[in-house]
């Protein structure tokens, strides 16, 4: 009986703080939660693969994942990182489409579900909740064709350190030399997502490093200087 209470305390505080939920009247916010189900999905698992019918809408509680599309080469290619509170798989509000893209938890992960009849049902019975989904969609739409215009029109500089803060702002933590990237992003991976080679990207975060942008390990970035970062972002082309 215990266990219960605290997932259903915990399933209400994520439905409250969830940017997909800020302002519902509580009644709405009732309604969601008495209708989500819970998913426990281990690290390195995938949630939904791309090209899959779009069955369920998620918010993640705990752990962190990864939004990918595979690549003509056969790579998935990191597109964004999602961590708590974040929502996912919202295309599921509509009917008959699939996934645009993977969801793989990076860690343990425990994510509210609601099935596309559960969903739709809601959205009849809140209209306003039928809006906020129109309105993640046409901002993911918006992200994904800036990240192609960026891809397309700058040069690796640039989009190297557009994709850093982006991912700074997703899941970064700070820490004592400044803010971490809080996922394991190899060089290879940080490339892919940037649109540009490994030997690129070592070369510039190696020149970052020396000039005390960024700190660079195997598997890890962490950005010690995020106006200087900003800058290289904002800078005409030469």
């Amino acid at each position: 009986m215990g266990s219960h209470r605290v997932i259903a305390d915990d399933v209400q505080a994520t439905i409250a703080e969830c940017p997909f939920c800020a302002g519902l009247e509580q009644a709405v916010l009732c309604d969601l939660a008495g209708t989500a189900s819970i998913r426990e999905v281990d690290a390195q698992r995938f949630i939904f693969h791309e090209h899959e019918p779009a069955t369920t809408f998620y918010i993640l509680m705990h752990g962190q994942a990864l939004l990918s599309k595979l690549a003509d080469t056969g790579q998935q290619v990191i597109i964004r990182a999602v961590k708590p509170l974040d929502a996912i798989g919202v295309i599921a509000s509509l009917s008959q489409t699939v996934y645009p893209l993977s969801a793989r938890a990076i860690l343990p992960c425990t994510l509210l579900a609601w099935d596309h009849s559960t969903l739709t049902g809601l959205m009849d019975r809140h209209p306003v909740l039928a809006l906020r989904a129109l309105r993640l969609l046409a901002g993911r739409f918006a992200d994904l064709q800036h990240q192609y215009l960026e891809l397309a029109t700058q040069r690796v500089e640039r989009r190297i350190a557009h994709t850093l803060l982006r991912l700074m702002q997703q899941v970064g933590q700070p820490v004592t030399a400044g803010t971490l990237v809080d996922l394991p992003l190899s060089r290879q991976q940080l490339a892919e997502m940037s649109g540009t080679t490994l030997y690129t990207a070592s070369r510039v975060l190696s020149r970052w490093a020396q000039q005390g942008i960024v700190v660079s390990a195997r598997e890890q970035v962490i950005i010690c200087d995020p106006h200087r970062m900003m800058q290289i972002a904002d800078s005409p082309p030469a």
